[in-house]
């Protein structure tokens, strides 16, 4: 049974920094490009950054220069490093495959950005 824990959410002030951590298992997690992606109240779930088996990194325009993304495939574990944040970062982040395949989404990580 596939599972996607996220973890490292909380409130922050603008400007603030973050570490979430995504930890997969019922996968062969290594054979997967995988993705953070957020979903903002009222708003559809977005994909802000993936990272392919080669770790070539992608960003959305949004977060680009301030977002960090990695993995750790003998911890079966993503990472999203978001620096820089802004209160319209605030959402729910979520990790799941990208490129086409996803699974079942985790309960995801509240981010909330405010002073």
């Amino acid at each position: 049974q596939v599972q996607l824990v996220e973890s490292g959410g909380g409130l922050v002030q603008p400007g603030g920094s973050l570490r979430l951590s995504c930890a997969a298992s019922g996968i062969i997690f290594s054979i997967y490009p995988m993705g953070w992606y957020r979903q903002a109240p009222g708003k559809q779930r977005e994909l802000v950054a993936f990272v392919t088996t080669g770790g070539i990194t992608n960003y959305a325009v949004p977060v680009k220069g301030r977002f960090t993304i990695s993995r750790d495939n003998a911890k079966n574990t993503v990472y999203l490093q978001m620096n820089s944040l802004k209160p319209e970062d605030t959402a729910v982040y979520y990790c799941n495959a990208a490129g086409g395949v996803t699974f079942g989404w985790g309960q995801g990580t509240q981010v909330t950005v405010s002073s």
